[in-house]
């Protein structure tokens, strides 16, 4: 298989590994060098490229691993349009058509003007034409019915997503238990 060329900037991403080697995180490559500067992380896997300034030549990370291990809590994360989408996986959750973020918006099942929340249960992904049709009502009140039931996600599809952003990644994939 052909390895894809990457190319680096200071706005690449890079991979943040736990003590353990657990991938926990995506930074960019400023804050990665931030953190091997202050002790707090080691290179893992350097690309080819370096930053470079008048008197120091530092080569840009890939991979960093914490030093020290760090408890990440799994509980409920907050939630941002683009999960909501990936969760929904960009698809109305009233009548099943896919679309793109320009095409899709959210919706609340209890609608804000009688209560409702924007809480990860009470948000889903609708189609604008489902979102006009119903409007201010509640699905039921609507004659509709909600595709899947809206939870929060998981940890587990976290990594899941890292591992998708990982996948043209020559740097990141021994880490994510591709090979």
């Amino acid at each position: 298989m052909a390895q894809k060329e990457m190319n680096f900037t200071v706005n690449s991403q890079v991979l943040v590994l736990n003590a353990s080697f657990e991938p926990i995180h995506i930074c960019g490559v400023k804050r990665a060098i931030i953190l091997i500067v202050k002790g707090m992380a080691r290179s893992e896997q350097d690309t080819p490229n370096f930053l470079r300034s008048p008197s120091t030549v530092i080569p840009v990370p890939a991979v960093i691993r914490l030093v020290s291990y760090v408890h990440i809590p799994y509980r409920k994360k907050a939630y941002s349009k683009k999960h909501l989408f990936l969760r929904d996986n960009y698809t109305c959750q009233y009548c099943g058509r896919s679309g793109t973020p320009h095409e899709l918006t959210l919706d609340h099942i209890l609608p804000q003007s009688r209560g409702g929340k924007s809480v990860w249960e009470n948000l889903v992904t609708c189609c604008q034409k489902c979102n006009t049709r119903k409007g201010d009502l509640t699905p039921r009140e609507a004659g509709m019915k909600v595709l899947n039931k809206p939870k929060p996600l998981n940890s587990y599809f976290y990594l899941h997503m890292v591992r998708s952003k990982a996948r043209d990644n020559q740097y990141w994939r021994k880490y994510l238990y591709y090979e």
